[in-house]
């Protein structure tokens, strides 16, 4: 009997029970061990949320709650959904190249853990879509040198265009980590002539080399510490914090919203909503933030908000005001 069975019969054994079912006699017909029974006990009541309640005589549902509670039609939460629906599709473009055939397996199990959430049926995926936002172009040969240093800590030299100043220059760094951020990749590394950690977008290197030196490892502490503290991916070791009030009617999707790991809110007398937010390099939070249009304002810091009303004051003058 596989999980989705026992959960089944534990629920249906547990909801036609008029007194506690012994823990004995439930691995008995369930046909699964001490230890798995416990699982499948903690999985029906604090992730399906059964009632379920439990004494030394066994385990038992909570009457008054019983006639209300049914086994949802889909058991995968919204995290375990996502990964295996972008995992499917990530297969599926895969097609015939040098995974197609290494992974097919791995796509029919999932076909299987679908169609499990159905009773056996085929589990409409067409019914559900996963969409990528802004993803950019990116050389494909250079993603696998760039990948490939990461694995086997080496160092990497290559040209690279920042897409703030649009100059070119050349880099040899020792490569830290691969990071996937909002549909693109990044590389963090430790940039040798700076001496100095930085992120770099993928998509804007060019002429990417392998080198024989062994690449200089910086613990992750570090890592975090100095290109996570801050606001987005190239954040860096937060100095800053913003301060953002929302409108009252931005403010009932703002306040659910996660931006920062330290971020600061709290409704305001008249409804809107305040945000603070440590930040460090303020390009990406400025875009975020003037997103929102009239539904924000930046209160502090003043160069921040000088800098989002010079932006304003620019995209203005597109239209001729």
């Amino acid at each position: 009997m596989d999980r989705y069975d026992r959960i089944f019969a534990l629920h249906k054994r547990l909801k036609a029970a008029r007194y506690p079912v012994a823990a004995d006699t439930l691995e008995e017909e369930l046909g699964c061990s001490r230890a798995t029974l416990y699982r499948d006990v903690g999985f029906l009541r604090d992730v399906l949320h059964a009632p379920l309640l439990s004494t030394d005589a066994g385990f038992f549902y909570d009457r008054l709650q019983s006639d209300q509670f049914e086994l949802p039609g889909l058991w995968f939460s919204s995290d375990e959904l996502h990964a295996l629906l972008a995992t499917h599709e990530l297969l599926n473009r895969s097609g015939a190249d040098v995974l197609g055939g290494a992974l097919a397996p791995l796509k029919k199990r999932i076909d299987l853990l679908l169609a499990n959430q159905s009773q056996g049926r085929r589990w409409p995926i067409e019914r559900i879509r996963v969409i990528g936002s802004y993803t950019r172009q990116r050389d494909e040969t250079a993603f696998r040198q760039v990948a490939g240093a990461v694995l086997s800590r080496k160092r990497l030299r290559f040209d690279y265009t920042a897409r703030s100043t649009d100059q070119l220059t050349l880099r040899t760094v020792s490569p830290q980590r691969l990071t996937h951020y909002r549909d693109n990749w990044y590389l963090d590394a430790l940039d040798h002539e700076r001496d100095a950690l930085r992120s770099f977008s993928v998509d804007r290197m060019k002429h990417v080399k392998v080198l024989d030196d062994d690449a200089d490892d910086v613990s992750e502490h570090e890592l975090n510490l100095q290109l996570t503290d801050g606001y987005g991916i190239f954040s860096g070791a937060a100095r800053h914090t913003a301060t953002i009030v929302f409108s009252a009617e931005a403010a009932r999707w703002v306040s659910e919203e996660h931006w920062h790991s330290r971020q600061e809110g709290r409704f305001l007398d008249d409804g809107r909503y305040e945000l603070k937010v440590p930040y460090s390099n303020p390009r990406e939070l400025l875009m975020d933030v003037l997103r929102y249009g009239a539904d924000a304002e930046i209160i502090a810091p003043v160069s921040l908000r000088e800098s989002a009303k010079s932006s304003l004051q620019l995209a203005l003058s597109n239209y001729g005001v």
